[in-house]
């Protein structure tokens, strides 16, 4: 998620957050039966190439074992493909080196017998030839940057099945006339926003799309993907989108995948169109929220159904449910950071989880963001054997006079220092990807304060992003989700 609205300057509350419990159990790559394979063609390789391709051919996915076990993963790293990820300012972070991937053996996978298994090939030789996106050349610094789909995008196909994943939105350039933009579209959602008084679009008008766009624009500039140019969570998405492509890739070319932006673009209704126009009678819609909030998940909803009320012809569609209690989820997020940890030059002293903040008003109101907040936390501390004082629950990102979700992110990181905590990790798992809030809000301003306060050692743990890790966690979701489609 993105967000382009800070800390204290409104005078009125946003909120931008993630979707309903999961009533079903993972799917683990070992429990697909399949024709044989040899044992030695098992091979995890670097996130680009994604040679984790579970065995999909022609088959549905089937319940994980009785004992609930998940295989090892790795830790995320920032894509490749981002080099502008995170610049300048960042010299106070230390962000976990690429050197703690710690690779599970193939060995190690609790696998089906050999002679029930079939691993698909590595994706690095085969481009996911049904993604409905591609990271073609970048247009020039002053044209907003939209999908653009593989030459074979127009072609229907019978009977498609589209899996579209969604992410909140980015502003389409640095600057403050496209932040003011993607603000404007994002603050008059009356789901993000929902008192519609004159005041406060004399102060949406008049302060914040004015002030903020140029502030922000800043910010944009210190994480934005120059070589793409596009922000970091456009790079990642489109790159989920066609990952997610090539391990699907074994259905058949009628599963087809797209991404989009909630707010900006690429638009959900125009993806929504090209997966109709390409064929598509069923689509899966995937928010990338893990815990549900009606400002987030419940927006894309809402945009889904107002493209459905143009057409005559309706495709079916199904939307991901919130994932915040999730096995393999919580399996991710625990052996991911793990890993990180043994790459980190310190021990630290104090792991903050840091979620996006809403107000409280919403949750009164029966938004169940913040019991999904905690339920996650509470499983990653029994994941991990942390207690409440080793592994801490924050909130992010508050503006605004109206009373937010506590404790606060930036107080707490600023009481920690000022108490004697000198090595200290944040964590963000609410967020499916890197963005504005963890590269710049968390990793530069939030190091800041640490240090500032009498802190010494801070680093920000990346998201799951594109991962081979982040990636299996999404295969189990679709894959669950399609069953009785494929």
């Amino acid at each position: 998620m993105e967000y382009a609205v800070g800390m204290s300057e409104l005078t009125e509350p946003v909120s931008a957050l993630p979707a309903e419990p999961l009533p079903e159990k993972p799917t683990a790559v070992g429990d697909l039966a399949a024709p044989a394979a040899p044992a030695d063609s098992l091979a995890i390789v670097p996130a680009h190439s994604l040679a984790i391709a579970p065995p999909l051919a022609g088959m549905p996915a089937t319940d994980a074992p009785a004992s609930g076990h998940v295989p090892p993963v790795v830790a995320p790293h920032p894509p490749e493909s981002s080099p502008g990820a995170v610049a300048s300012s960042v010299d106070s972070l230390a962000i976990a080196p690429a050197a703690s991937l710690a690779i599970a053996p193939a060995s190690s996978l609790p696998m089906a017998p050999a002679d029930s298994l079939k691993i698909a090939p590595p994706l690095a030789a085969a481009p996911a030839v049904d993604v409905v996106a591609s990271a073609a050349a970048a247009p020039p610094a002053d044209k907003p940057v939209a999908a653009a789909g593989p030459s074979d995008e127009t072609v229907p196909v019978a009977g498609g099945i589209g899996v579209l994943l969604v992410n909140l939105g980015t502003p389409d350039a640095p600057t403050p006339a496209a932040i003011r933009s993607y603000l404007k579209e994002f603050l008059t959602d009356r789901r993000v926003i929902e008192k519609d008084s004159l005041l406060w679009k004399f102060v949406l008008n008049g302060i914040i799309l004015p002030i903020r766009s140029r502030r922000k624009a800043r910010d944009y500039q210190k994480i934005w993907n120059r070589e793409k140019n596009e922000s970091p969570l456009k790079t990642i998405t489109r790159s989920q989108a066609e990952k997610l492509g090539g391990i699907l890739e074994p259905l058949g070319k009628h599963v087809c995948v797209d991404w989009a932006m909630r707010y900006a673009s690429p638009s959900i209704a125009s993806r929504l169109e090209a997966l109709v126009a390409r064929g598509c009678d069923r689509i899966l819609i995937m928010p990338l929220y893990p815990q549900y909030s009606a400002a987030s998940t419940a927006t894309v909803c809402d945009e889904a159904f107002r493209f459905l009320l143009r057409q005559r012809r309706q495709p079916a569609l199904r939307i991901l449910p919130a994932y915040f209690d999730d096995a393999y989820y919580i399996e991710v997020l625990g052996s991911s950071l793990t890993a990180e940890l043994k790459g980190l030059p310190f021990k630290p002293d104090v792991i903050v989880a840091s979620f996006h903040g809403m107000p409280k008003e919403y949750v009164r109101k029966g938004d169940p963001y913040e019991r999904q907040c905690v339920r996650t936390t509470e499983l990653l501390r029994k994941q991990l054997g942390f207690d409440e004082n080793k592994l801490m629950l924050t909130f992010q990102s508050r503006f605004g006079r109206d009373k937010w979700l506590e404790p606060y992110t930036i107080e707490t990181v600023k009481a920690l220092a000022k108490k004697g905590v000198k090595n200290l990790v944040v964590i963000t798992p609410g967020f499916s990807a890197d963005c504005l809030e963890t590269l710049e809000e968390i990793a530069v301003e939030n190091a800041h304060v640490f240090k500032r306060y009498g802190g010494q050692n801070f680093a920000a743990i990346p998201c799951l992003n594109d991962s081979e890790a982040g990636m299996l966690m999404i295969w189990q979701l679709a894959m669950r989700e399609l069953k009785g489609w494929v």
